[in-house]
């Protein structure tokens, strides 16, 4: 599914660059000659002044004198914030739009209609290298969830107005009910849920924390001092979440003097792709081509991260995730195969036994045991006989306490009280809403009212206007000069001659230094405000009725006239519209509260019902020992060294930082 036409940028330049479409044409000053006019053309046009005024003018009235329009209609002028840019998707490559429109649910299903043919099919390899197999062999379709998008979905269907209190699904019920209908309808081998991943990530994310923070401290360097640069091994801190692939995007293309703080741990998604196309697949005695996996992501930018160079296997010829599509992807596709969501399956309620072996580990190739009997209640299941792949089972649905974007910072804090030789008491403090928040662990002194020392200082910050403030002031802490373009670099320390640093010395130098503050040591870091439940590719707001009783169907809303007069189709762009309070007389609630891209209110409910998922200790501890299990099968038993450095390439990437070749002056309009 590609982003929307209209709001692509028209030219050829790959990279963030004056484009036709979001550009303030120049003033023409040599005046056009006169033209004939051709029937049908459009009877006004916009012009513009010496003083930048836009004037609507018609073609009777267009005559210019002393440089001043004839009499005509003055138009406001277009206010573009960084929202609004960000979400056009003009700042990514024509290539990475290819790849977007690659991966969509049409793409899946015409994928499983010829893999189907291909089951039990052996391929006739020729003799002659040049010459192509006559045959592709059965690739196993495996599936992989997020619960951001189990949350939105059951969201959605607890507004339903098919759905009664009593009813309300759990995230848990709305995961099996997708795996009846993968299995069932679909035909996928296995169907998976991302949370067994992002427990592996955030071991793999305090790991690579305490790596950087044994760097800052005991090496007494940093990124900044060293003169590291973006494409060299990350050093010191803070140490940035890079879970999220907008930010990764913006900061490769906008900001690459911050890509050394990013931390190098996979997201839960691409941990999920090294699960099942190195760990399952040997297991399975499949290589990583054999495998087709495909996941159900709460982002359009998840698609481009998928497609990255450092997930392809270029001896395989295969992505470590080959499709991804959003939650409305996989809602388009039960409606077109007239899957009823809202309708519970045979034993979604079941409570299953975790399968643990003689020593009480977890172990997924054991047999299930359920409280009932159960058709779908496993992270994979036999169907009609045609699974081409033994069960395997992984911890179903885990939870951690923090936020519903991955809990990487709470993670971290909790990480460092749990192995802190003193007491750390935690306090919070609001910057910015609930988007932007600071956490302070300090030394616990017992005495009430008396702070301690504080030894880690981190910060939530979500959506990009917060994004932008602590682009700043980590430049402003880490002496590193932060850039607007794309062609950021590294400055060094910002104080030889200016700057913070010489403020400081001038003012301690006049016995007027003041305390300094700690530095931020971890961000966990969102380009979405309201964290990843929002995403892009998440459910549009539902319009519930006010009572159980039936109401009429709403008029359909007036067309929208914007500013300029012209009629807008907001709704039919995907724009959650707000009915007027005096012609709502049908009963229907709005949860939209006039929000064009998104909804507070609507986001506050997929919150809620992504906690709706239980936190289970135990099953955490289990996920722990078969993480152990995975390492070992992964990184073998060999030397330390050798060992860590496997298990950096299974779990860490790199990045990069993108050139723009292009001279926005050299534009040919």
């Amino acid at each position: 599914m590609a982003f929307s036409g209209a709001l692509t940028l028209t030219d050829l330049n790959d990279f963030i660059t004056p484009s036709q479409a979001c550009i303030k044409p120049v003033e023409q000053l040599n005046p056009n000659k006169p033209e004939e006019k051709d029937p049908g053309a459009a009877a006004t046009e916009i012009q513009i002044d010496r003083s930048g005024a836009y004037y609507e003018v018609t073609q009777e009235s267009k005559s210019i004198t002393n440089g001043t329009p004839a009499p005509a209609k003055k138009l406001e002028q277009a206010q573009i914030n960084l929202n609004d840019c960000l979400a056009c998707s003009g700042c990514i490559t024509s290539a990475e739009s290819v790849l977007i429109t690659l991966q969509s649910h049409t793409e899946v299903l015409t994928f499983l209609e010829e893999n189907e043919k291909n089951r039990g099919r052996i391929p006739v390899i020729s003799s002659t290298p040049d010459v192509a197999p006559v045959a592709e062999s059965y690739k196993v379709p495996v599936i992989s969830i997020a619960p951001q998008s189990l949350a939105s979905l059951a969201a959605a269907v607890a507004a339903s107005p098919s759905t009664s209190t009593s009813e309300h699904p759990t995230p848990l019920q709305i995961m099996r009910r997708i795996r009846a209908f993968c299995v069932e309808v679909l035909g996928f081998e296995c169907v998976f849920d991302t949370t067994f991943a992002r427990h592996i990530a955030l071991q793999e994310h305090i790991a690579e924390f305490e790596e950087r923070w044994r760097a800052a401290t005991e090496g007494g360097s940093d990124v900044a001092s060293t003169g590291t640069g973006a494409g060299d091994s990350a050093k010191g801190l803070p140490m940035l979440a890079s879970a999220c692939p907008g930010w990764i995007c913006y900061a490769e293309k906008a900001h690459a003097e911050m890509l050394p703080f990013i931390s190098r741990t996979k997201s839960p998604q691409q941990v999920m792709g090294t699960l099942v196309k190195n760990w399952m697949g040997a297991r399975w005695g499949k290589l990583p081509n054999e495998i087709y996996h495909v996941t159900v992501m709460m982002c359009y930018d998840k698609k481009l991260e998928a497609s990255r160079t450092d997930f392809y296997s270029d001896i395989y010829s295969t992505r470590d995730v080959d499709c991804v599509i959003t939650t409305g992807e996989l809602e388009l596709l039960m409606k077109e195969k007239s899957w009823d969501i809202t309708q519970p399956v045979p034993g979604e309620l079941d409570l299953i036994e975790p399968p643990l072996t003689s020593r009480g580990a977890f172990d997924p190739f054991g047999n299930l045991k359920s409280t009932a009997p159960r058709t779908i209640s496993t992270s994979t299941d036999v169907k009609s006989l045609k699974t081409e792949v033994a069960p395997i089972h992984f911890p179903e649905l885990l939870t951690h306490p923090g936020t519903s974007s991955g809990s990487y910072l709470h993670a971290i804090i909790a990480h460092l009280q749990a192995t802190s030789p003193v007491p750390l008491a935690l306090r919070v403090q609001t910057v910015r809403g609930a988007d932007y928040e600071e956490f302070m662990l300090s030394k616990d002194t017992g005495t009430s009212g008396e702070e301690g020392e504080v030894v880690f200082k981190g910060a939530k910050c979500y959506g990009f206007r917060n994004l932008q403030n602590v682009v700043r002031r980590v430049g402003r802490e880490r002496g590193v000069r932060t850039t607007s373009g794309a062609a950021g670099r590294l400055g060094g320390r910002a104080g030889a001659g200016g700057g913070v640093a010489a403020r400081l010395r001038r003012r301690a130098a006049e016995g007027k230094e003041e305390k300094k503050e700690r530095a931020y040591d971890y961000v966990e870091v969102m380009a979405c405000p309201g964290g990843c439940v929002n995403g892009g590719g998440q459910l549009k707001p539902v319009i519930a009725p006010a009572d159980a009783s039936p109401a009429p169907t709403p008029p359909p809303p007036p067309p929208v006239v914007d500013e300029e007069g012209y009629k807008r189709d907001w709704e039919g762009s995907g724009v959650a519209m707000t009915l007027p309070p005096t012609t709502n007389g049908t009963g229907v609630v709005d949860v939209t509260q006039n929000a064009r891209w998104g909804s507070k209110e609507w986001t506050r409910r997929v919150e809620e019902e992504y906690w709706r998922i239980p936190f289970i200790e135990v099953e955490n501890r289990l996920a722990d020992g078969l993480t152990g299990r995975i390492y070992d099968d992964l990184c073998g038993f060999g030397d330390e060294i050798e060992r860590a450095e496997t298990r950096r390439r299974y779990f860490r990437t790199e990045y990069r930082a993108v050139e723009n070749e292009v001279i926005g002056l050299a534009v040919v309009w």
